[in-house]
């Protein structure tokens, strides 16, 4: 399954970084490919790292203005025009989302397939991998949302909320072998 996981290219700390390395060596291991933003700095690389040495592929998607923090190793790497263009290159690869720690281009990335899902758009799976309960804010925020009628379909129709690796790779095959 080709998975495409949204997260920082930041420098983290350990309670993010061994849980993004467990979870990457979780999808090596099982024989997935890795698409992501493509950077070789922080946790996109941590990520990246992961997944290579557990024998997964990568398949990144990088842009013009970040091309030089772009892993040369790689499996794959396309270099978009823009940001848009990135986020729509990176969901046509996907097969299924997850949604790992990150700043404003990771909630804009979110957004985006959470959107697209509401519309019907996109019917691929999205997991928003909350570690250390990075996200709890937006989970309740989200169910707000649902509670006061500005979500026209279920939140668990448009995200799974897992609290570890494994239970969202779990989630992820699951949904798969139901598509």
């Amino acid at each position: 399954m080709n998975i495409c996981v949204f997260l920082s290219a930041a420098d983290l700390d350990d309670r993010y970084t061994v849980p993004a390395r467990e979870f990457a060596e979780l999808l090596g291991r099982g024989g997935h490919t890795l698409v992501w933003g493509g950077s070789e700095s922080g946790l996109m690389k941590v990520v990246a790292d992961g997944v290579q040495s557990a024998g997964g592929r990568l398949v990144g998607v990088s842009v013009e203005f970040l091309a030089a923090r772009a892993r040369t190793s790689a499996d794959e790497m396309i270099i978009a025009r823009d940001l848009a263009e990135r986020k729509a290159l990176l969901l046509e690869k996907a097969d299924a989302v997850v949604i790992m720690v990150g700043g404003t281009g990771t909630l804009d990335e979110a957004t985006e397939i959470l959107e697209l899902k509401k519309h019907g758009k996109s019917t691929k799976p999205v997991v928003l991998l909350n570690t250390a309960g990075f996200y709890d804010g937006l989970r309740q925020q989200f169910q707000r949302m649902e509670d006061e009628g500005f979500l026209p379909v279920p939140l668990t129709d448009l995200v799974f909320f897992a609290k570890d690796g494994v239970g969202a790779l779990a989630y992820l095959e699951e949904a798969a072998g139901h598509q």
